[in-house]
């Protein structure tokens, strides 16, 4: 038995602070959920997930952890029983045993440091195992963007795995397969810096990142990345004001083969088109591209196979995230709120960034509705360490505060709202 730990799970445990003995009991509460019985794990079950004594939990062990966590088991480090170390599959494709896993590979141990450096004295080959050592640190990038969004630190992180990809390409020899799959996982993180750098508003560094990031997705033939990528600059440019270049962008996305033959593709691609129309104040276009991203998320087979940034954060919450900031930009008040809640009760326990993001949106929406008592209450809801640190939480609440005091000024409503965010200074 392969017994490497599992340095993954063990890294994603102490960025949620859980020990053995409390994500196993955890665990053993979301098999209760799922069974009606509850779960017999202990520490020891969890000690030997690390130590790689168990690659593969049972299935509703692993569906109850995927509950827990927010992610799949693969993104967790796990590696299915019987999994082929060199398929001769295309990159993009993936092993039957792997549907719904990500593209990019078991997740679970520093990367690149494996590989030999270039100018050693014989070269080696390049494999697989190679590709899935570095790969495994994509989901911790995920999972990181997913909780604390437009980091400096992510985005560096990201860009330097990048680096540590291509540096691969030139350790030693390797055939056209594991070359195609270095370049995917080299765009994978760049489009990730690319993430990070327009959640924080960075957008020229953002263009940067986007102009390498097509770059190394054509040279892998990989169009869940190339998706990624335009689906991105859809909304870098949606953000930055420029609708038009934005639509132009997320059409690239949307007219991929990709989402043809996969609808939940084809959704995402929808409701960010909706998402653009509604900032460029196109009220048809709006309803038309919700409907359809709608009816596509319905069609949508979950048993289908999605790369892992996919399975991590698209569903019906992340829809109703983007129809309340359409109609937010609409200036219709009420749907926008009506989505707000709708994503706020469907949003996973992983998506702190997106939950701080939308409860400030829906006091946007309450305010303009002339609440400014439960607007304030709403809002006061935004935890301090997103409101200091992600730029568009920190943006959002200073226009939230700017349209508090034209509406009521002077009020108690105000002066509790101005209290609270000299405690946020304080603290940060």
């Amino acid at each position: 038995m392969d017994t490497t730990r599992n340095t993954v799970l063990e890294a994603w445990m102490a960025e949620h602070g859980y020990s053995s003995n409390s994500l196993a009991d955890a665990v053993n509460r979301a098999l209760e959920g799922l069974t009606g019985r509850p779960g017999g794990l202990d520490g020891s079950s969890v000690r030997a997930w690390k130590a790689g004594r168990v690659t593969w939990p049972k299935s509703a062990t692993r569906k109850a952890l995927e509950d827990v966590s927010g992610l799949p088991a693969i993104a967790l480090g796990f590696v299915p029983r019987g999994r082929p170390s060199s398929a001769p599959a295309p990159p993009q494709q993936e092993d039957p045993d792997m549907k719904r896993r990500t593209l990019v590979g078991g997740i679970a141990a520093a990367a690149a440091a494996a590989a030999a450096a270039p100018g050693t004295a014989s070269p080696r080959r390049i494999g697989m195992s190679d590709v899935n050592r570095l790969n495994r640190r994509f989901a911790e990038i995920i999972a990181s963007d997913h909780r604390h969004g437009g980091q400096l630190g992510i985005e560096q992180r990201a860009a330097a795995l990048a680096d540590e990809a291509l540096n691969l390409q030139n350790a030693g020899s390797a055939t056209q397969r594991v070359r195609s799959s270095l370049y995917a996982s080299a765009a994978a993180f760049r489009s990730s810096a690319m993430w990070a750098a327009i959640d924080g508003r960075r957008y020229d560094v953002a263009k940067a990142h986007m102009r390498e990031a097509q770059a190394l997705a054509e040279m892998s033939g990989d169009q869940a990345i190339k998706f990624r990528i335009w689906s991105h600059a859809g909304t870098m440019y949606r953000h930055m004001g420029r609708p038009a270049d934005a639509l132009a962008a997320n059409d690239v996305a949307r007219n991929l083969h990709l989402t043809r033959r996969d609808p939940l593709f084809a959704s995402l691609a929808m409701a960010r088109q909706g998402a653009i129309h509604g900032a460029a104040q196109d009220r048809t276009g709006t309803r038309h591209a919700f409907e359809q991203a709608q009816d596509a998320m319905l069609r949508a087979d979950p048993a289908d196979y999605r790369p892992v940034w996919m399975l991590a954060f698209y569903d019906q919450a992340e829809l109703d995230s983007l129809a309340l900031s359409a109609h937010l930009a609409l200036g219709d008040y009420p749907t926008a709120e009506y989505h707000a809640h709708r994503c706020l009760s469907a949003l996973r326990p992983h998506m702190v960034r997106s939950r701080a993001i939308t409860t400030t949106r829906l006091a946007h929406a309450q305010l303009a509705q002339g609440d400014a008592e439960a607007a304030t209450a709403t809002a006061m809801r935004v935890p301090a360490d997103a409101a200091t640190r992600h730029a568009r939480v920190s943006r959002m609440l200073q226009e939230f505060g700017a349209a508090l005091r034209a509406t009521a000024p002077g009020s108690t409503t105000t002066q509790t709202w101005t209290e609270h965010t000299a405690t946020w200074r304080m603290a940060a």
